[in-house]
């Protein structure tokens, strides 16, 4: 190693004469005068004088290092180092690092030192590695900059897609697709999700980096993120109140989805100038749901209203273009009425009961065993059944009706 040392020190003499010889040459004669001046009074080479401003640096094992590539073969690639010599990088950290096909001759590279000497004589070298370490750096720079990036979908599985950025495998999770892709399954089924997802392998999408950790090579971006500057710009023209023209894109058990074109795009037939809503189950109808599916499908096309808009999230609302039917319910039903009503669920606080389609009661269990001491709901009473109810109490504003079964004759 130390001769190896020797072999470059002399190399680099070499070049500093012919920099001095030069610099020197092309200097103004006083300039010249104190180059002189200054090697008598230090009794120094030019040399040493010129190393002396500008001391020179051995490099170490893990340095990265610039050259200009001078050969390719299928399994080497030889660099330029100046002054130090000539590199070589070998085998598998081409492929590794940069494909032979994206570099030519005459392109400058960095590469990371593996050692001074290998058994050939060459300064061996890595450009994975310095590819590896430049690629995180960039992935790190770009998630602190909250900045997005064109990615590739490489493969799926039930929980998101796996992507290349920067070489480096990373992953979106299913959640952080935007609404374009997001797989909409009514029965919430895997396999149906999966088959979703996988025929976006091969597909470009814009992301941004949510975490990158080089540590642990963890590299997890959104595509929702990305889009969402996009998507509130147009969002921000919309507010609560505004009604929307849809079509349900999707229904799950907590409510149904509907992509509609905001007021500017109304014009455009693109599916990606489509913003997308939510019509939580609560908001699809005025009576009782426990499925959406029974209320909605997809491919209906509905009218909403925006009730909230919170980032890129809208809340819509169907029921609130319906007129509200416990708006009227003094015209139909009074406190200490008996009135009939078919039992919809039983839970252990009480019985949910439908006296018509839109106006719904509680029987509270306590209720119940002031007329059946000792008894339970279920033992009495079954879902789907119609029986005789004194109304206790209505409060329209809350719609919310309070209910006592009355005892059956025998």
């Amino acid at each position: 190693m130390t001769t190896k040392k020797t072999d470059i020190l002399d190399k680099l003499a070499e070049e500093v004469d012919k920099i001095k010889e030069d610099v020197v040459a092309a200097m103004p004669k006083k300039a010249k005068k104190a180059v002189v001046k200054e090697i008598e009074e230090k009794d120094m080479s030019p040399m040493a004088v010129l190393l002396e401003e500008n001391p020179v640096k051995i490099p170490q094992i893990g340095d990265v290092l610039e050259g200009v590539v001078i050969d390719i073969t299928s399994n080497s690639l030889l660099l330029d180092l100046g002054a130090l010599g000539t590199g070589i990088v070998l085998g598998k950290e081409i492929k590794d690092g940069l494909a032979v096909g994206k570099v030519k001759k005459g392109d400058k590279v960095g590469a990371t030192l593996i050692d001074l000497e290998n058994e050939d004589g060459y300064i061996e070298l890595s450009i994975r590695e310095a590819s590896y370490e430049r690629a995180w750096d960039d992935l790190e720079s770009k998630r602190d900059a909250m900045g997005a990036v064109m990615t590739k979908v490489l493969d799926a599985n039930k929980g998101g897609l796996m992507v290349e950025v920067n070489g480096i495998t990373g992953f979106v999770p299913v959640s952080q697709l935007s609404s374009e892709h997001y797989p909409r399954v009514e029965d919430g089924d895997k396999n149906k999700i999966l088959e979703l997802l996988k025929k976006l392998v091969g597909k470009e999408m814009l992301v941004r980096i949510l975490d990158a950790d080089r540590e642990t090579e963890k590299l997890i971006v959104s595509e929702r993120a990305a889009s969402s500057e996009k998507e509130k710009e147009v969002i921000s023209q919309l507010q609560a109140g505004d009604t929307i023209e849809g079509e349900i894109s999707g229904v799950v058990d907590f409510g149904a989805f509907v992509k509609f074109l905001p007021p500017a795009k109304m014009a455009s037939d693109r599916e990606s100038d489509k913003l997308e809503g939510l019509v939580h189950i609560s908001e699809l109808a005025w009576q009782l749901i426990d499925d959406p599916r029974t209320i909605v499908k997809t491919g209906d096309k509905v009218k909403a209203k925006i009730i909230g808009i919170d980032d890129t999230r809208i809340s819509l609302s169907m029921k609130a273009l319906a007129k509200d039917p416990w708006s009227e319910i003094a015209e139909k039903y009074k406190v200490g009425d008996i009135v009939s009503g078919k039992i919809d669920k039983i839970n252990p606080f009480g019985a949910f009961v439908y006296l018509d389609k839109d106006i719904h009661g509680l029987a509270h269990v306590s209720e119940f065993q002031e007329v059946y001491p000792g008894k339970k709901m279920d033992e009495i009473l079954r879902a789907g059944e119609a029986y005789d109810w004194k109304i206790l109490s209505i409060e329209p504003k809350d719609h919310r009706m309070g209910l006592m079964i009355v005892k059956a004759e025998k």
